[in-house]
């Protein structure tokens, strides 16, 4: 398998072509973003931290009967991936109030939610990612009512499964953003990345925060606290 030429570069990762044409390269970047990119680092060190893991669970994921895009990890910064055709919606699951939902609603920053809430927004940054409800979905034509039906199932079934086994490490899965893909045959799949950049992840214990909310807020180095994400993952 080679590397070919560059397809994509985004704020956290590159995509190249490879010598199979259904396959891709991706390369973890250090740049750590917030706002849509308002607000950029270069942090030594973060690249391979989400690479990995984001690694490792797509394959805790694919242990419990879902499938993604992930093909296997190839370095400490480097991913094969299976080439899907995107969907153009980011899906947010939420467990706890926290973030542009606490201040949107007005509810306490804390508060468990009765169940997990589906949110989309539109992946387009220069708009500032709005949310959007399943009616501009169909306005918009990101996807039929049978693919958004497919993709809420999909993502309460992930947000079950990463609850559980963060849980089992300490830690509590406050909110987290998910994108999804379709395969050549027109499967539905996760794609994208999960990692503490697109999770809101809090110690159990403590609730202190251990995702990018400490680089949105400078609130400190986000290096030790995406190593014991990765840390506790490779214990369980």
């Amino acid at each position: 398998m080679k590397k070919k030429a560059l397809l994509y570069e985004g704020k956290a990762k590159a995509l190249y072509e490879t010598s199979d044409p259904s396959l891709l390269w991706v390369v973890y970047k250090n740049q750590a973003t917030a706002g849509n990119g308002a607000k950029k680092e270069m942090i030594a060190g973060k690249g391979k931290l989400n690479n990995q893991i984001t690694s490792e669970l797509f394959d805790a994921l694919k242990e419990e009967g879902i499938n993604s895009h992930f093909v296997k990890q190839l370095s400490e910064t480097e991913q094969l991936i299976q080439k899907v055709d995107m969907f153009k919606l980011e899906v947010v699951v939420r467990n706890i109030a926290a973030g542009s939902f606490s201040k949107r609603l007005g509810i306490e920053k804390g508060r468990v939610l009765p169940f997990p809430l589906v949110e989309y927004y539109l992946k387009e940054d220069a708009l500032d990612d709005p949310i959007i409800n399943e009616d501009h979905i169909k306005i918009l034509d990101l996807a039929t009512q049978e693919e958004l039906a497919e993709i809420s199932r999909q993502a309460l079934l992930i947000n079950r499964a990463l609850t559980e086994l963060f849980a089992s490490l300490d830690i509590r899965l406050v909110d987290f953003k998910l994108e999804f893909g379709k395969t050549e045959d027109e499967t539905i799949v996760l794609a994208d990345e999960i990692s503490p950049d697109t999770c809101r992840l809090w110690d159990a214990n403590t609730n202190d925060s251990l995702d990018k909310d400490i680089f949105r807020n400078d609130l400190g180095d986000i290096i030790p606290l995406y190593e014991e994400i990765l840390k506790r993952l490779k214990q369980r």
